[in-house]
Order: C-alpha cells, then structure tokens, then sequence
C-alpha cells in the first residue's frame, strides 16, 4: 500500500497547521484564490458539500543522535489553496498573495434570510449593515460564545427569529466539526511516483517540480528551514524585481530580525536582467556544486535524511544535508560571487538574455564557477572554463536532453579534473568535423531564435565589431538599444524567386543593423546597394551609414562576415550567397570559441 486515506475534522486540521505538525509549503504556489473562491469553500462546507481531497506526504521517521526516533511530519503537497482559505477565513490569519502583500479575507454571515447569500465578503456595504456578522471567524473558531453573538445579533435586529439564528449560528459553528478526506503518501515513495500520483489527482492539473518538493522538505525542517526557503524565494523575486526590497521590509518584519534579508539586500540597488534565477535553478545550482549531485530528487531524500547505503533514515544526515544546502545557497547569493558571474557572462558576448536559450547552460556554468572558486583557481582560469563551458554547451546543446543525467556525470568529471574533461569534450563534440561541416549545415536554419544565430551574434560583441554598414555604433550599442536584425538580400526582394520562409529567412542572410540604415536600404538588392557603399568611399553622396573609407568597408564587411563579391551577386546568386556567409560565419565561430 502506497498511501492511507482518512478523515479528519477542520479543526484538526487548523491544529495541525498551528502547531506546524501540518507543513504547509508556500513555494509550491502561492495564494492564488481570489476572495470570492474563499466564500464560496466557507459555504460549500456549511451546506456540507464535497470539497476534495487533501494529499499530504509524509516524512520520513528518523533515527536521532540518542538512537530513538522522531516522527516524520505531513507535508501538504496538494489543497494549499483550501487550507490557506481556512486558516484566514477561520483563525483570521493574513494570507500572502503572489506579489508578497499580506492582507486578511474576511468572510461574512447573514444568519437569517435567504439561503442564497448568507455569506459574502466582507465590504464596506456590509460593514454597514447589521443583518450581518461581520466576520465568521471567531464562531468557527470558538473565540466567541454563540449565546453572546446571539444576544449582541438580537439587539441590532430585533425582528429577527431567534430559533432561525441560533439554529444557523450552530451550524456555522460546527463548520469545525466537519471532516475533510486526507489521502498520505506513505514517506518512502520514490519522488517520481509522488509527481505522478499528485498530477494524477490534482483537478486543476497544476505539475509541480522535483524542485517544489525539496522546498516543502526545506520549508517542513524547522524554523531556520522556513526563513532558508524565504532566503530563496525572496532572492529570486528581488533579482528580477528590485523595488519590492521596499514592501518585503514592511511585509515579512520577523524575516529581518534572522539576518537573511542582509545577506540578498544588496540586489535592492541592481538591474540584473541576464540571469534572473527562479527558485529551482537556485536550488539545482546550490545542490550541485555542494553534493556533487545532479538529480533532484537526491537532494530530497538527503533533505529526508536517507541513508542511501543502508537505505534507512537518520536525522545527523537530515540535519547535515541541510546545513550544507543553507552554506551554498548562500554562496549562490553572494553578491561577489553573483556579479562576478553575471560579469564574466557577458565578457563573453552574452550580453542579452536573448542570447542564451538553454537555461541548464546558464545554471551549469554557475556551477562551474562556484565549483572552481572553491577549489581555488585563479581567477584569470575561473573565467576562461566558464565562457569555454557556458558556450561549449550552446553550441552542443549539451544540456536539452536528460539535462539532470548530465549535470550529475558533469559536476563529478569537473570535481575531479576539469581541463581532461573539457579536452574531451572538444575532442569529440567540438572536432574539425564539427567546425567544417556541421557547424555549417547547422547555420542552414530559419528560426531567428537559432542559438548558433545568438553565438555567432555573442562573437560580434566579444570582438567589439560595428553593425552592418555603421562607422561607430557596435553590435553591442544597438542590442542594448535600439538595432535592428536585417536581411542582406532583402526579405521582399527574395521573395519574388523564392517565396518559402525557410529559404528568405535564413539566419546566414541576418545581420545588426542601425535602423535608418535598414529603412534606407528597404527592398533594394545589395547589387545595387553595395555598389552605392562603394561610391560613398570614392567620395559620392553618402546614402547607407556614415562609411566613406574603403578600408573601413571592408572591415565591416569581414566583421559581418559579408562574401567579398557580394556587389556582383544578383539574385540567381542567392544560395551561393547564402553558402559563402555559412562558412565565413562558422569559421568566426571557431576562431571565437578557441579564443575564449
């Protein structure tokens, strides 16, 4: 038997919670019920209507340090959104919304009347009237006797039925009485199972990550797991979002007094945009440069204290394995440690996320940093493995199959010698056959969004090349402003001849262009317009950017990898054009890529 199911009341339930014997863990998704939702579970229950199943895992029972054992705690993995509108509704406890807001969803009660509307939430109307409770909470709770609310409701509605109201007002009240189903996943299914039977079961067919049950595990741990799983939720929202530093002081008081918030307060004053990390690739970084591991779902059984020897569970490794994850997501959100990343990123070309498709390679080479900051390579070293690592994996889409596979053999080949396992790699991945011929027929692609298109643009910004026919303005200057991508043949003049998007959009026949260069060349054939370029040097009227300098020509031309003789290629020239641009583009690549 894989899992139990049970009833309990409400009230155990809220017990649970209160006394934390019941984890309920936030990161899986955040309120997101609106308060109409909360209203409408409030009076399914007092009409005692179906209202779901829980499904809670529990966690192992561990072997302490005296040798006896500690009963495992239930981790809520589905119905958050039901317990969490209880725990306000009922114990009148805020709630947390997605932008990290608190706030309280009052429910209110009209005891006589219609059956239709006898709750609401609670407005200003409402509050008004006095034909209504105003909040339900203490009767559920039992904070406030019902002979009392009985008397006080009597007074301000003396017309009302007093039978009728008391009657209703015990009903509400045994609203904690009600039993709620609770299926428990026994604590020794595999993750993989767990994922299936939740997705399974889940009616809204929310897929949770391995990742969002090593939260719950961190969060389930004790208080400290609690502030560490904010630690990465908080680091996450601020390093995409900055301002919300200025709420997160107001909303979460306890969170500053842990000393946390000093260590990510730094990202207060920053725009990062190239790696804006979401929780699960902090935690698949700060777990693979740590443990050496690259399957999530380890770090849950570590995180369980799973002994994968013995196969038993033991709270010296719960309690180890959690230590160790808190002292490497703390070196993940250093901020030396993170700038000096994002810096060496962009040294390489990478200046725009665009241009990094595989987010596992982004996360990979963070890997590769920490992991030989640790051992104590220079840092001149440091940076050439992670260009070399982060665009090695770009250009093999290293990690776009069974990526977690591969960051477990991966990070165990680095640990041990990262310069013979990179040797390998280009050995094998990267050979001249690589370089002359697939590398080539890789680049005969349309999609815009190709990552070799992004590696051969990353190339331009790392050799500081102008865009296509400008003096001065970079590559660089025109993807952090405003450039534009332009078709050397032009898109409108190929189509006449070949009207097949696959053939006209080719990624060989795209480059960086300033926008008023690309409006002035608009459908004209680069015979023509190359033609008026090449008058422009000779002194003539200038028409296409501001080179008037043969040598300055040419010299955009390599940099773009433009053919030599494309002023006499005409149309019938296409493919041929198309072939040469293939193959200077590529050999650009390869001199970029062994340069790093």
């Amino acid at each position: 038997m894989t899992y139990h199911v049970y009833h309990v009341s409400i009230n155990t339930i809220l017990t649970w919670v209160k006394t934390k014997e019941m984890a309920i863990p936030e990161i899986q998704r955040p309120f997101v019920w609106d308060k109409t939702k909360v209203r409408n579970l409030i009076d399914s229950l007092y009409r005692e209507y179906p209202t779901g199943f829980l499904i809670s895992w529990k966690n192992p029972t561990v072997k302490l340090k005296n040798g006896t054992s500690s009963e495992g705690k239930k981790i809520l993995i589905d119905g958050q959104q039901r317990v969490t509108a209880l725990t306000t509704a009922i114990l009148g406890e805020d709630i947390v919304d997605k932008n990290y807001k608190k706030y309280r969803i009052t429910i209110a009660f009209r005891p006589i009347g219609s059956d239709e509307s006898k709750f609401e939430v609670l407005n200003p109307a409402i509050n008004k009237d006095n034909s209504w409770i105003h909040d339900i909470s203490p009767i559920i709770n039992g904070t406030s006797r019902i002979s009392t609310v009985l008397k006080e409701y009597c007074k301000n509605n003396p017309d009302a039925d007093e039978g009728e109201v008391e009657d209703n007002l015990n009903k509400l009240h045994d609203i904690s009485n009600l039993n709620m189903g609770i299926i428990e996943l026994d604590h020794d299914l595999d993750i993989e199972t767990v994922e299936i039977i939740f997705e399974r079961v889940n009616s809204e067919g929310v897929s949770l990550s391995q990742a969002d049950f090593a939260m719950s595990k961190i969060a389930a741990q004790n208080d400290n797991g609690s502030n560490l799983r904010k630690l990465i939720d908080y680091f996450c929202h601020l390093v995409k979002t900055p301002d919300f530093y200025y709420d997160l002081v107001n909303v979460d008081t306890a969170f500053i007094k842990t000393g946390f918030l000093q260590k990510i307060e730094w990202l207060k004053n920053e725009n990062i945009n190239l790696y804006e990390p979401n929780y699960s690739d902090l935690l698949r970084v700060a777990f693979t440069s740590e443990f050496n591991r690259g399957k999530m779902s380890d770090l849950v059984s570590l995180l369980s204290g799973r002994n994968f020897e013995t196969r038993e569970f033991e709270y010296l490794i719960q309690v180890d394995t959690f230590e160790r994850l808190k002292k490497s997501v703390l070196k993940f959100t250093n901020e030396l440690n993170f700038k000096k990343f994002v810096m060496i990123v962009k040294s390489a070309g990478f200046t725009h996320p665009k241009f990094i498709q595989s987010r596992h390679a982004l996360n990979f080479a963070y890997i590769v940093y920490l992991k030989l900051n640790e051992q104590g390579f220079e840092a001149s070293k440091i940076e050439q493995f992670v260009k070399k690592w982060l665009a090695m994996s770009l250009l093999t889409g290293r990690y776009s199959a069974s990526p977690e596979s591969t960051f477990d053999s991966d990070v165990k080949k680095i640990t041990r010698d990262i310069t013979s396992h990179l040797k390998f790699i280009n050995d094998t991945e990267l050979s001249e056959a690589f370089w002359n011929v697939s590398l080539i027929s890789k680049l005969e692609k349309s999609n815009i969004g190709s990552p070799f298109l992004s590696i051969f643009f990353a190339s331009q910004i790392k050799d500081n090349d102008k865009g296509f026919l400008s003096k001065d303005i970079t590559i660089r200057d025109m993807v952090d402003g405003r450039g534009d991508i332009h078709h050397i043949f032009p898109k409108a003049y190929v189509k006449k001849k070949f009207n097949r998007k696959s053939v006209y959009n080719q990624i060989s026949n795209l480059v960086y262009t300033q926008p008023e260069i690309n409006i002035a060349i608009n459908d004209t054939p680069p015979s023509i317009y190359f033609k008026d370029v090449e008058k422009q040097c000779a002194g003539y009227e200038t028409k296409y950017g501001g080179i008037t300098d043969s040598n300055i020509l040419h010299e955009n031309m390599k940099q773009n990898c433009i053919p030599e003789h494309i002023s006499d290629m005409s149309i019938d020239d296409y493919h041929e054009f198309l072939t040469q641009r293939r193959e200077l583009m590529a050999k650009k690549i390869e001199n970029y890529y062994k340069n790093l």
